[in-house]
């Protein structure tokens, strides 16, 4: 029987990725629902190739080929076995939510979902019965690693130091947008990318994996790994430490996701060679040049309100910073301002969290005028 699934962001880079694992193993799953924001010729020609039953577009007057339908729409739509949401940014909560309060698992490839509501939305998967599986390449070698997670003592999550891991802090104050968007091993949304610069996507994915596996912040630990063979580990109590290996390629955790728990051979399949690797390196984040790490820390630790914070102050400068309005280091220093001028609530209901990103966004707005 073929597995009904639903792409929330099938233009995005992401969803690009997930479409063609599908087409690889086109016996296996139907296509409900497709949405591409504003991207909406390209979303049509998804559209026509795998003729989802529906669709949704920022503009729905646009959409061809397929019934129109609200991310809510689709969400609640239980014909799904699975969705995956691929949208970037808060946009994820909502339908995420959504999916969960109508007994739809989630194969997860939004950050800022867990980052934003973590504490609201994992008890409530375990309300409805609903499993998470995790797209992020750290994230998915962790879920494949573990057995029992009460026998594991520590998270260990790679990261390949981005563009620039070997470069001065004189280098990244000056860097241009277009040298933060060369990441050396990984072809992602510009978004992602210039978070992988300042290594805040790490700080962002040590959040989502205290969440995804309860884990306490004292027992994630992260490695610079430039080589992106090792996707992350895990040290079990008795010593023992298991990591997930393969190529730096977003097809296999996207696979693993949407067919979990079974496996199938796929694009990247049989393509792994130790020899042709040669050699792994690992290093320890140099935690002064990349701050963004420590401020994720920080607000993990520090809990509630403080991630929402983090997560709206990082968004709102990374796009400034795509549009040329603040430099690269302005992006951490945005963080840490509004870090430290927020007053902390400890357990944010889901419209507080969107009020106090709201808010966080328009004071780091105003602020960017001030460094213009």
């Amino acid at each position: 029987m073929k597995r009904k699934i639903s792409i929330l962001g099938s233009t995005g880079s992401i969803g690009r990725q997930a479409l063609e694992v599908i087409e690889k193993l086109n016996d296996k799953f139907e296509i409900i629902a497709l949405t591409g924001g504003s991207n909406t010729e390209l979303l049509n020609e998804q559209i026509r190739k795998f003729k989802p039953k529906y669709a949704y577009a920022n503009d729905y007057k646009s959409v061809e080929g397929a019934k129109y339908a609200s991310l809510e729409e689709i969400c609640s739509n239980k014909e799904n076995d699975i969705i995956l949401v691929a949208v970037s940014g808060r946009i994820g909560l909502k339908p995420t939510i959504t999916a969960i309060k109508n007994g739809i698992d989630i194969a997860l490839a939004n950050k800022e979902t867990l980052v934003m509501a973590g504490d609201i939305v994992m008890p409530m998967t375990k309300e409805y019965g609903v499993k998470i599986i995790p797209v992020d390449s750290e994230h998915c070698a962790i879920h494949q690693c573990i057995k029992d997670i009460s026998q594991v003592d520590k998270l260990i999550i790679t990261a390949s130091g981005g563009p620039f891991l070997h470069k001065t802090v004189e280098d990244m104050k000056n860097a241009t947008v277009e040298q933060a968007l060369a990441h050396p091993r990984w072809h992602m949304g510009k978004k992602i990318t210039v978070d992988s610069a300042t290594l805040m996507n790490k700080g962002l994915e040590v959040i989502e994996a205290h969440h995804l596996f309860g884990m306490g912040y004292d027992r994630i630990e992260v490695v610079v790994h430039p080589q992106s063979v090792v996707h992350s580990a895990i040290e079990y109590v008795d010593g023992s430490v298991i990591a997930q290996l393969g190529l730096p390629s977003m097809h296999i955790p996207i696979q693993y996701a949407i067919t979990y728990p079974e496996r199938f051979e796929g694009i990247k399949s049989k393509s792994f060679s130790f020899s042709e690797i040669a050699r792994l390196d690992f290093e320890e984040p140099d935690w002064e040049k990349f701050k963004a790490l420590k401020l994720a820390y920080k607000a993990g630790t520090t809990g509630g309100s403080a991630t929402v914070c983090l997560n709206a102050a990082n968004e709102e400068a990374v796009f400034a910073f795509l549009q040329g309005k603040i430099k690269l280091f302005d992006i951490i220093n945005t963080v840490e301002k509004m870090m430290e001028n927020h007053t902390v609530i400890k357990n944010p209901s889901l419209d507080e969290i969107f009020e106090i990103d709201e808010e966080i966004r328009t004071k780091s707005r105003e602020l960017f005028l001030q460094l213009i």
